[in-house]
C-alpha cells in the first residue's frame, strides 16, 4: 500500500501599487513609456500652440473679412482690403504641377534603382539622391533663376506655346517666370524625396514575391511592375504626399522664379503668387496692425490646407489598404 503525496502549491499574490511601479522602473518598462508619452505630447503640444497662436494674432483679419477671405481676389495693403483666393490658387498650382512632373520621374528611378540597376550603382545614385535633398531651397531658387528662367524664356516656353498654344494652360505671353516655372524648380526640389522613400519601400518588398512571380512566368519586368510596384503602392503613395507636403510649404525657391504678381490666371505662364512667398515677401512690410493679421491669417490658411490634405492622404491610404494594397 503506498501512501499518498501531496503537494501544496503557494501563489504568490501580485505585486501593486509602488513596489509594481518601482519594479516597472527597475526593468526599465516605466521610463520607456514615460519618455515616449512625453515626446508624444510634445508633438501635440506644438502643434497646438501653433495653430493657437496663428489663430490669436489673425484675430482681427478674421473678424473683419470672415469666410470671404478665402474667396476675394483683392489684396491691397494700401486700402486694408486683403483676399487669399490668388494665394491659394498659385499654391494648388504649382504643387500641382510639381507633382506631375516629379512623380513619374521619381517612381521610374525609384523603381530602376531597386529592381533594374545593379547594386553599385544604385547605392551610388542613392548616396547622391540624399545630397540633392539636403541642398537649402535657395540654392534651387539660383538655379531656377540662372538656368530654368532663361531656358523657359528662350527654349522651353516657345516650343510648348507652339505644340499646346491652343490650350488655355500655354496662352498668352512668356516671360519665363510664372507658375510653370515654379513648378519645374519645386520638381527639382521634391523629386529627391519620392525617388529615396519609394526605393526603400520597394527593396523592403519580399523577395519571396519575385521570385514567385518569375517562376510561374513572369518576365523581370512583370514581376516589378505587377507584384512589387502593387505590393509597395502604399509607401510609394505616402512618398508622394510627402513631397506635396514639401510643395505647399516650399518659400524661397518658388519666390525667386514665380513672379510674384497677385492675380489669377488660366496660362501656367503667367507670374502668379503663392502663399508662404507672398508671407516672406510682405512679412516686413506690413506696418499696419490688419496689414500683419492678414499675412499671419495666410499662414493659417496654409496651415489648413497642408492638415486638410495630409488627411485625406491618410484617408486614401487607408482606403488602399483595406482594398488590397498589400497581401495579407
Amino acid at each position: 500500500m503506498s501512501a499518498a503525496s501531496t503537494t501544496i502549491t503557494h501563489e504568490v499574490p501580485p505585486k501593486s501599487g509602488l513596489r509594481a511601479f518601482v519594479d516597472r522602473l527597475r526593468g526599465g518598462d516605466e521610463i520607456a513609456h514615460l519618455i515616449t508619452l512625453i515626446a508624444s505630447a510634445g508633438i501635440i503640444l506644438i502643434t497646438s500652440l501653433l495653430v493657437l497662436e496663428l489663430w490669436r494674432t489673425s484675430y482681427l483679419s478674421r473678424t473683419k473679412f470672415g469666410w470671404m477671405f478665402f474667396w476675394t481676389k483683392v489684396w491691397d495693403a494700401n486700402f486694408d482690403k486683403f483676399g487669399a483666393a490668388t494665394f491659394i490658387y498659385g499654391t494648388l498650382v504649382t504643387s500641382a504641377v510639381a507633382l506631375v512632373i516629379a512623380v513619374p520621374l521619381g517612381l521610374a528611378s525609384a523603381i530602376f534603382l531597386s529592381e533594374l540597376a545593379p547594386r553599385w550603382l544604385s547605392d551610388i545614385v542613392s548616396f547622391l539622391i540624399d545630397l540633392l535633398a539636403a541642398v537649402p531651397s535657395v540654392i534651387y531658387g539660383l538655379l531656377g533663376i540662372f538656368i530654368v528662367v532663361p531656358l523657359m524664356r528662350t527654349t522651353l516656353g516657345p516650343a510648348l506655346k507652339k505644340v499646346l498654344g491652343f490650350t488655355p494652360l500655354f496662352a498668352g505671353p512668356n516671360y519665363g517666370v510664372g507658375f510653370l516655372t515654379a513648378g519645374i524648380v519645386l520638381a527639382i526640389m521634391v523629386v529627391p524625396f519620392i525617388i529615396s522613400v519609394s526605393r526603400e519601400v520597394l527593396l523592403s518588398v519580399p523577395r519571396e514575391q519575385r521570385e514567385a512571380a518569375l517562376a510561374m512566368g513572369a518576365t523581370r519586368w512583370e514581376a516589378t511592375w505587377q507584384v512589387v510596384v502593387p505590393w509597395a503602392r502604399t509607401g510609394i503613395m505616402g512618398s508622394v504626399f510627402l513631397a506635396l507636403a514639401r510643395a505647399l510649404g516650399e518659400t524661397m525657391a518658388v519666390t525667386m522664379v514665380i513672379g510674384n504678381n497677385p492675380q489669377i490666371s488660366a496660362s501656367l505662364f503667367a507670374p502668379g503668387y503663392t502663399i508662404a512667398s507672398v508671407i516672406a515677401n510682405e512679412f516686413t512690410e506690413a506696418t499696419g496692425d490688419l496689414y500683419l493679421s492678414a499675412l499671419i491669417e495666410l499662414g493659417l490658411v496654409l496651415f489648413l490646407m497642408t492638415f486638410i490634405l495630409n488627411g485625406l492622404a491618410r484617408i486614401l491610404i487607408l482606403a488602399t489598404e483595406r482594398g488590397g494594397g498589400r497581401p495579407a
